[in-house]
């Protein structure tokens, strides 16, 4: 039994579990493909709303990946010779999108970035066709787009024997100022529903749900977009089910190992979770047990951890990003190695414990680099434990800005509703899923969050000293 649960101990910690993705194409034995995602890669799908880690910048690349549309040919037919382009990413590419900068300079000249967006969307097309447009600076681009219309026109009515997709994403680069923000991503919008009108293009915008909340909408006919909105969430047998999909695939003799617990096949020289491990079924169940047992602790009154791995990684909103899943796994099976070698399954569930603390640290350092203005407001909550009253929570904030919550400083964008106070603060908190509130008026963190940014709990997974 020890000798068993050391083999796929190893086997989970040599398996691709890293999910962080910056426009690299993902590795075949990766792709996992949720049935609820399929509405968000298919061509009418226009906009695509998720938060950090769900998966936006992942189904990008993906797109971009030839093997990923073959792979995908049965359940996505209309991606089949499709040629993918990138009209914007976190990656600059100046020749085929702008700069923050390019686009700060319009709006101060009070431009229109609808019009920056079409000369994107042209410049693609005319690199396709080979075409010669005038392409030395942005300023050019937009010049000739305005004095000769009509030249532009014919380029985007010429017959096509392609068709094209166009990818938008990381649209938060673009500004550090939510009116100007709402600008440039609305003049996106606009140019997409131009698009719309020529047969065989298409575009797909990539959107945080902050950004989707605000005006962007605002505009004759965004109906027609708003429609194709889709959205990404994981549910907890897509989380076990993409787990299982990369632990078959590790390497060499580990992922042998782990096969023997997976019911799975193969197709094209990679290994595929049968059908039966894409949902909450016993045969999914019992794969997971059988790396973890059945209890987390010495008895079911602990949970189970099948559910528990998933339910303690959930924001306030209830929704459980992969890439937390996946780091809590890897660092369950690294901590177990280190602690509990002779534990009789390859996740001892103390070690579980531990990997919710390592995926809440990775979660805070994300929201971070989203936010940065969520560290200082809830580092003044450091120690406290909640569930705690609205009162003591804002005596904190007052007591760490005296001037109010217009003295909280970032670089990035600050809370969209900062103008409100201390009201507006919160509830950006929980629209982001940081807080909750809880039916008596409390104020909750789930635990997501609560052990990286240092709050207790009573019976909680504690955060780390």
């Amino acid at each position: 039994m020890i000798d068993t649960a050391h083999q796929l101990r190893a086997a989970v910690l040599a398996a691709p579990l890293e999910t962080s993705n910056f426009g690299e194409t993902p590795q075949a034995g990766t792709i996992y493909l949720p049935t609820s995602h399929l509405k968000a890669l298919k061509l009418d799908a226009h906009i695509v709303v998720g938060g950090r880690g769900v998966g936006k910048s992942y189904w990008s690349a993906a797109l971009q990946s030839g093997l990923f549309r073959q792979q995908s040919a049965n359940a996505l037919t209309e991606l089949k010779d499709i040629e993918v382009a990138t009209g914007f990413s976190a990656a600059p590419n100046i020749n085929h999108y702008p700069t923050a900068e390019v686009f700060a300079a319009l709006l101060d000249q009070n431009g229109d970035t609808y019009d920056l967006w079409r000369a994107v969307l042209l410049r693609w097309i005319a690199r396709r066709a080979g075409a010669a447009i005038p392409s030395t600076s942005w300023n050019d681009t937009l010049q000739w787009l305005k004095s000769d219309p009509e030249a532009a026109a014919q380029l985007m009515e010429q017959p096509r024997d392609w068709r094209g997709l166009i990818l938008f994403d990381a649209l938060d680069r673009t500004s550090n100022d939510w009116r100007r923000m709402d600008d440039i991503v609305r003049g996106l919008l606009r140019a997409v529903l131009w698009l719309k009108s020529f047969p065989g293009l298409y575009a797909k915008v990539f959107l945080r749900e902050d950004q989707a909340q605000r005006t962007v909408f605002n505009f004759p006919d965004a109906s027609k977009l708003t429609a194709t909105k889709a959205e990404l969430n994981w549910a907890k047998h897509d989380l076990h089910g993409m787990l299982w999909q990369r632990l078959i695939n590790a390497p060499d003799a580990f992922g042998a190992c782990l096969r023997t617990i997976c019911p799975h096949f193969e197709q094209g020289g990679v290994w595929h979770v049968a059908q039966e491990m894409k949902s909450e079924s016993e045969a999914q169940k019992n794969a997971f047990a059988a790396l973890a047992g059945h209890w987390m602790g010495r008895d079911k009154r602990r949970g189970v951890p099948y559910s528990w791995s998933v339910g303690h990684l959930a924001d306030g909103r209830g929704q459980t990003s992969p890439r937390s899943f996946l780091a809590a796994i890897h660092q369950a099976a690294d901590d177990t190695s280190q602690r509990h070698p002779l534990h009789g399954y390859a996740l001892h569930f103390e070690s579980i414990k531990r990997g919710i603390q390592k995926a809440s640290d990775i979660r805070v350092q994300e929201i971070e680099e989203d936010y940065p203005w969520v560290r200082d407001i809830l580092d003044a909550l450091r120690g406290m434990n909640v569930p705690i009253e609205w009162d003591q929570v804002l005596s904190k904030w007052q007591e760490k800005f005296p001037n109010g919550a217009q003295g909280i400083s970032t670089e990035r964008l600050p809370a969209q509703h900062m103008d409100r106070g201390w009201d507006g603060v919160r509830d950006d908190l929980q629209r982001l899923g940081l807080l909750e509130t809880k039916r008596d008026g409390r104020i909750d963190m789930p635990d997501l969050y609560r052990v990286g940014f240092g709050l207790g709990r009573r019976g909680g997974v504690k955060p780390r000293s």
